[in-house]
């Protein structure tokens, strides 16, 4: 218990540093100034761009810098659309992962032991329907990221089941971004436009139906296993 306490401390330490390093750099103003030079890195040294991008967005989503989604963009029109989505598919659940391991190691284990038999119901439920409930908070865009990392951190959640369903919940959403990346002529237009502007309207309805899917679709098949009875 202690040693996972300091395992959890030492990655929150870590991940605030790396924080406080790239707060200044990751923003727009600079990804502008500097373009033509990181178009020409990524150019002329195509993977090891991709490996340094990849570390960048585990650090950016696991410290809960709020660039993720501009960053996601950025990568749309950097790698193209398949390359991004993969790399920002899987980047993005490590780092939601490493999130999720820093909660649970530094409070998680402590709530459990605390309030077990109280969370006895909860985890029960959360052994049915957890991966359910984990899939639905991801396809939903209006549930903050840091959040969903957080909270499924003091549950019991298997860290497999939370790798994967997050892998695909968040699939949908992630390629819908790169996708509206890949089609801007760079970060001066993200830039220009802002996130209000390249998010429209029609696109944020679309994300909310998405997110709204299971929710129904669970609805439904337990109104239809009701009927039966």
């Amino acid at each position: 218990m202690r040693r996972r306490a300091v395992v959890g401390a030492v990655v929150v330490i870590a991940l605030a540093a790396l924080a406080w390093r790239l707060r200044e750099s990751l923003t727009l103003d600079n990804l502008v100034a500097n373009e033509r030079a990181v178009r020409e890195f990524v150019d002329a040294r195509w993977l090891l761009a991709l490996a340094a991008a990849f570390a960048i967005y585990v650090g950016v989503t696991a410290s809960s810098l709020p660039v993720a989604t501009a960053l996601t963009l950025v990568y749309g029109w950097l790698f193209g659309f398949w390359p991004a989505v993969v790399l920002v598919s899987f980047a993005s659940t490590a780092g939601a992962t490493v999130a999720f391991l820093s909660s649970r190691f530094l409070v998680g284990d402590w709530v459990q032991s605390r309030y077990g038999e109280r969370l006895l119901r909860f985890n029960e439920m959360l052994a049915r329907e957890g991966a359910y409930y984990l899939f639905a908070l991801r396809l939903a865009p209006y549930v903050p990221f840091v959040v969903v990392n957080l909270v499924m951190g003091l549950t019991q959640m298997k860290v497999r089941t939370f790798w994967w369903v997050s892998q695909l919940g968040m699939l949908p959403a992630t390629a819908v971004y790169v996708s509206v990346g890949a089609s801007l002529s760079g970060p001066r237009e993200i830039q220009e436009r802002g996130l209000a502007g390249i998010i429209t309207w029609q696109l944020a309805a679309a994300l909310v139906a998405l997110g709204l899917l299971p929710i129904v679709g669970h609805a439904i098949s337990r109104r239809l296993r009701n009927d039966k009875r």
